[in-house]
Order: C-alpha cells, then sequence, then structure tokens
C-alpha cells in the first residue's frame, strides 16, 4: 500500500472469497522501503461473532513468525469448531438465508418455517442470516453481505445456502459461483420433500412434472457456447443445438405426463360421479401442513393413515368411509397440507389432487391451535382456498393439540373462530365434534341451507 492505507474491504472481501490463510499488506514509506504491515486471517467461529483478526500497523520486522505453525492452528481450531457442529451429524448442513424490504420479525417467522422444511429435506440449519433492503437484482444480498456468508460458511462447514424465496436462474448460478457452494431456494427444497413423500403413481407424476416446470427455465437460460450440432449425413444444415434438443426433450415428456394425468383424472371424475349416484356425502379435511389432519382422519374412522411430526407427510390423498350413529354414511378424505407462498408450479401439477376438494360437501380446516403462527396458517389456507375458487364451499374449523394450550385460551379461540376444539390423539374430546358434523350433514340432505363460508356455531359455543 504505497499510501500506508490499511487493509480495505475489497482486501477482506478476497480473503474470505480467494480462501487466503493470511493476507498482509506492506507499507511504503517515504524512501521506498517497507515502513509497517497490516496482517488479516479468518476467524473460526466464536462468541464475538468476529469473522477476521485484523492486526494494524505492525513492525515488518515482527513478520518474522513461523506462518506455516500458525496456519495449521487455525486449521485445527476450524476443524475443531465445525465438527462441534456435526456432532456425528452426517446431514448438509445448511445456512438459511432471508432478504426482505419488511420487518425482521415477519422474517425470523418464515426462517422458522423454512427451517423445518429443511430439516423434512434431510438438511440441518447451522445459522440463520436475515438482510434487510431490497433484493439485489444479480446477488439478491447485497455483495459485502455475501462475503460474510462465505466466511460464515467456512465457520460453520456449511455446504449448502437455503433462500427463503424463489431464486432466478441467473441469481441462483451467480451465487453458487461466487460462493463456491450449492444453493437452493424455497420452491426446489418443497419440490425436494414432494419428492421424498410421493408414494402412489399419480403423486409420482405430479412431482416429475412440477420439477420438470421448475427445471425448464434453468435449461433455458444454459450457455449454447458448448452446444453441439447434430447435423451431417442425412441432417445437412445447422441442425439443432444441444440445448434445443434438451428443451424438446423436457417438452415431450411434460406433454406425455399431462396426457398420464389427464387419464387419472378422468378415473378420479369417474369415482367422484359413482360417490354422488350413491348419494354419499364427502368431508375434506384440509389445513396447514402437519395440523394434525392425518392424526383426525386415523382418530375418526380408526384406520393407519402415515402419520409423521414433519411437513408433508401425506402428500397422496387418503380416503374412508366414517358412519355416523345417526345412520349416516360419509366419505372422508385426507388432502396434502397448505404452505403460505406454495409454489405455483405445485399448485398446477396437483390441481388433479385438489380438485378432489371441489366435490366436497364440507371441508374441515384443522388449525394447530398450539403453533405461535395460528393466524398466519389460516390466512394462508383461506388464501389458497380462494385462489382454487372454493371458497364457497361451507367449511368448519377444528382446533386441534388443544392439550397443548391453556384452556382458557382455547375456549376464547373457539368462539372468536366459530370453531369446535379438540386433540386428535385423544378420542375423548372427538364426539362434540362428531355430533356436530351428523347435524351439519343432515341439514344439507335435508336441503336446510348453511353460511357458505362456514357452518353453524357449535352446540353449547
Amino acid at each position: 500500500h504505497l499510501r500506508g492505507e490499511p487493509l480495505t474491504a475489497d482486501d477482506l472481501a478476497d480473503l474470505a472469497h480467494l480462501r487466503f490463510d493470511v493476507m498482509v499488506a506492506i507499507d511504503v514509506g517515504a524512501d521506498g522501503l517497507p515502513d509497517g504491515a497490516h496482517v488479516a486471517s479468518l476467524l473460526p467461529d466464536n462468541p464475538e461473532g468476529k469473522q477476521w483478526d485484523v492486526q494494524d500497523g505492525l513492525p515488518v520486522n515482527q513478520l518474522e513468525s513461523n506462518f506455516l505453525s500458525f496456519i495449521q492452528a487455525l486449521e485445527d481450531e476450524f476443524e475443531r469448531t465445525q465438527e462441534a457442529y456435526a456432532i456425528g451429524d452426517k446431514r448438509e448442513r445448511a445456512i438459511l438465508i432471508s432478504v426482505t424490504a419488511g420487518s425482521k420479525s415477519a422474517a425470523e417467522e418464515s426462517l422458522e418455517e423454512l427451517a423445518e422444511l429443511a430439516t423434512t429435506c434431510g438438511a440441518r440449519a447451522v445459522d440463520r442470516i436475515i438482510q434487510q433492503r431490497h433484493s439485489d437484482p444479480h446477488y439478491v444480498l447485497g455483495r459485502g453481505k455475501l462475503d460474510e456468508v462465505i466466511v460464515r460458511s467456512l465457520q460453520v462447514g456449511a455446504d449448502l445456502l437455503i433462500f427463503d424465496r424463489s431464486l432466478t436462474p441467473g441469481q441462483s448460478r451467480a451465487i453458487a459461483e461466487r460462493t463456491e457452494l450449492k444453493v437452493i431456494d424455497r420452491t426446489m427444497l418443497i419440490l425436494d420433500i414432494f419428492a421424498q413423500h410421493a408414494h402412489s403413481r399419480e403423486g409420482k407424476l405430479q412431482v416429475e412434472l412440477a420439477q420438470l416446470k421448475y427445471l425448464m427455465p434453468y435449461l433455458a437460460s444454459q450457455s449454447t457456447a458448448l452446444s453441439r450440432l447434430t447435423g451431417g449425413i442425412g441432417g445437412r444444415g445447422p441442425g439443432e443445438t444441444k440445448l434445443e434438443i434438451d428443451r424438446r426433450r423436457v417438452q415431450d415428456r411434460l406433454n406425455h405426463l399431462e396426457k398420464q394425468l389427464k387419464s387419472l383424472m378422468q378415473g378420479r371424475q369417474l369415482r367422484r360421479q359413482q360417490r354422488q349416484r350413491r348419494n354419499l356425502p364427502v368431508l375434506s379435511i384440509v389445513g396447514y401442513t402437519n395440523a394434525g389432519k392425518s392424526t383426525l382422519l386415523n382418530a375418526l374412522t380408526r384406520s393407519e393413515v402415515l402419520v409423521q411430526d414433519s411437513l408433508f407427510a401425506t402428500l397422496d390423498p387418503s380416503s374412508r368411509r366414517l358412519r355416523f350413529p345417526r345412520d349416516l354414511e360419509v366419505i372422508i378424505t385426507d388432502t396434502v397440507g397448505f404452505i403460505r407462498d406454495l409454489p405455483p408450479d405445485l399448485m398446477t401439477a396437483f390441481r388433479a389432487t385438489l380438485d378432489e376438494l371441489r366435490d366436497a360437501d364440507l371441508l374441515l380446516h384443522v388449525v394447530d391451535v398450539s403453533s405461535p403462527y395460528m393466524d398466519d396458517h389460516i390466512h394462508a389456507v383461506e388464501t389458497i382456498l380462494s385462489d382454487l375458487e372454493m371458497a364457497e364451499i361451507p367449511r368448519l374449523m377444528v382446533l386441534n393439540k388443544i392439550d397443548l394450550v391453556e384452556p382458557g385460551v382455547v375456549a376464547n379461540l373457539a368462539r372468536f373462530h366459530r370453531a369446535v376444539p379438540i386433540s386428535a390423539h385423544d378420542r375423548r374430546t372427538l364426539p362434540r365434534l362428531i355430533e356436530h358434523l351428523q347435524d351439519v350433514i343432515w341439514d344439507q340432505l335435508h336441503h336446510e341451507p348453511h353460511s357458505p363460508a362456514t357452518s353453524t356455531l357449535p352446540k353449547g359455543a
């Protein structure tokens, strides 16, 4: 440094981005000789949250320390702190990132849900980073903040960045190139979970369709610099580039999947018509993911649908018969859980499954009353039902997991939302719900109208 200035922000960014062990800036005196030095090195994880150690104004003759020993000790300390985060856990370690122009509390709430998604997907969230700013069109994060992310990934041994938003192909590629880490967004994370939980033929087709629609823009944005031409004997002319061939193959596969799903949808429509001819009312359980819908289905019908304490454990719809004491029989269906900001490609791909809800005579909106984000979850479900043009179907709200909340709070919430409080794990709480469902279905069969947005108040409310 010719003017004696200390290490700059660009110098420290290079220290992180280029993974240097140590950076030294030599000051040059008026006589042209070394006059002092500034030394910086990355720091392992520490309580103060410092990312680098900077020593300014050192005499040049104090730089005679054994750098090899220093670097080895630093590497050992990095390895020790990274192992502390692993603790025998072999899952991918992820840093969750939110960039928002809104409130920090809303971002923290959204990252909490993103951490649950990451856990369900098989990753472990080792840190969370929030930046309050308008999104950068290239890196999403500010360049300086992105350099801090690089250092933080070294400190905690992270190999994955998960953004709490949808990224464009260009943004994803730019961030990955600068950080040298795997980068995924919220949509890709949800798609991966759906791929893990799809078991039926229809579910697998729907997930593949959504994945291909999501990946299509990434394929279209690839560079054509390395494209191969497939001309030659029998195919003179420019031919098709490899990118064009890949895109055509993907489009052909999309058309094939859509035809198969259309065929399966016709089968569903036929089964629905048969139910209607038998005059069997249909109850559909809806709600935010992990609200306890499958547990409620099992409790009401004494069946054994898969139940897990994780997001999107149910992907393939399940239908069971339920007989009420008043000699009424209905079909009750469990559907995929909703989530805020549900990717549009998933909404499109799963429309055949979600169309099952259209023929429901009553929607049971199950809500996790113990969640601190209960109101947001209710709003998200109502918004999705409205987007699917199902807002007019009668529905009854069911407050689940009341065993985790104070009774007085539950009573107030039940009155406010005109809901029935239950614990799906405790059959003793179900008679009131069963009685109310029986009354509503009986009234519907005898053409006694209810409010389109909700059913009447439960007895005793």
